[in-house]
């Protein structure tokens, strides 16, 4: 397995795991739920294995996630891993957040965003 590779299944492994806990799912748990070993889950959140079509399917059905979420900023040509501009701490908290909460974080960042704006500009006149 080359490098890319290496890269692409630790990142998706890590979302799964991230998932993962969002759902209060152990690894038992998820295995059970899609007849999988234990050993398995571990593997496809270490990155050391990669599930079939089928495998990432049922995976995205029992975790309640889109494969947007396991994929969508690994495909694009110049786009950067998500993973290197958010803490995988803060990501963790935050998908355990209800709608309402993540809401309320959406519109903190967006105040914040811009009183740093407004702050800069004041600083620059």
């Amino acid at each position: 397995m080359n490098s890319n590779e290496q890269y692409l299944r630790k990142n998706i492994g890590k979302k799964i795991k991230l998932a993962r806990s969002k759902t209060d799912y152990t690894q038992e748990k998820l295995a059970e739920k899609l007849s999988l070993s234990t050993r398995y889950i571990s593997q496809l959140e270490r990155g050391i294995a990669f599930g079939s079509a089928t495998t990432i399917v049922n995976l995205c059905k029992a975790l309640n996630i889109s494969s947007d979420f396991l994929f969508d900023d690994l495909i694009g040509t110049d786009s950067s891993c998500f993973n290197d501009f958010v803490d995988d701490r803060f990501l963790e908290s935050y998908m355990k957040l209800n709608d309402y909460n993540k809401k309320v974080i959406a519109a903190l960042t967006s105040q914040l965003v811009k009183l740093q704006d407004d702050n800069t500009n004041t600083k620059i006149s």
